[in-house]
């Protein structure tokens, strides 16, 4: 994976993680943080696009987002909104990052 498509990567990731949290904050606060849901989805979005146009293949490119996405919004979710996060959780984490590390390497050629 290229600098420039690990960047975008990172991008989307940051962006649906971003707009995930202010959804939650949308559907208990004021209305305006659904102007932040689209615009950070939209990015993301975009983003991945991007990561797809600079050679990383779907199955890489989105198995990284989404499982990274899980595990961020798993701890953010605690360390913010205080959403429980017991050691079974903790462990599906674990998990996760495991089976995109395996993913990735399988993937190598």
């Amino acid at each position: 994976m290229s600098g420039l498509a690990l960047l975008a990567l990172l991008g989307a990731i940051v962006m649906e993680v971003s707009g995930t949290l202010s959804l939650r904050k949308a559907t208990d606060g004021p209305r305006r943080w659904w102007i932040g849901v689209v615009l950070c989805y939209a990015v993301a979005f975009t983003l991945l696009a991007v990561t797809l146009q600079l050679g990383v293949p779907l199955g890489v490119a989105y198995g990284i987002w989404a499982a990274t996405g899980v595990a961020l919004i798993a701890i953010l979710d605690r360390l913010i909104f205080k959403e429980p996060l017991t050691w079974v959780m903790s462990l599906g984490i674990i998990l996760i990052v495991g089976g995109v590390l395996l993913i990735e390497t399988g993937g190598a050629h």
